[in-house]
């Protein structure tokens, strides 16, 4: 028997329209900005060879609290102290910044 193949469209049409919402594409990049917040806070750390628990000791927290922030699910936002002393930790320092587009 023979299995039919399925084709798919892209949603990424779909996805521009939705992003024309300014709401939307608010709330889109505040919570693409926390997944890089969490990436690079796990890179830091896997950089610096230390497990979720020895981070949070070096910095005065719990593991708990480093594995929320390298997840995607926690509504919070960390603090620049906190950010800053995880760089620290890692040996390295924390930056930030913004981009813009470029204007014709």
């Amino acid at each position: 028997m023979k299995s039919k193949k399925r084709s798919y469209k892209s949603a990424d049409h779909f996805f521009e329209d939705m992003l024309k919402d300014p709401e939307i594409k608010l709330y889109y990049e505040e919570e693409r900005s926390k997944t890089s917040i969490g990436m690079a806070v796990k890179a830091a750390r896997v950089r610096a060879h230390l497990t979720q628990a020895q981070l949070a000791k070096k910095i005065g927290t719990t593991q708990s609290v480093i594995a929320r922030l390298e997840g995607a699910g926690d509504r919070r936002e960390p603090s620049l102290s906190l950010l800053a002393r995880i760089a620290a930790a890692c040996h390295g320092k924390f930056e930030f910044g913004f981009k813009f587009k470029q204007v014709a």
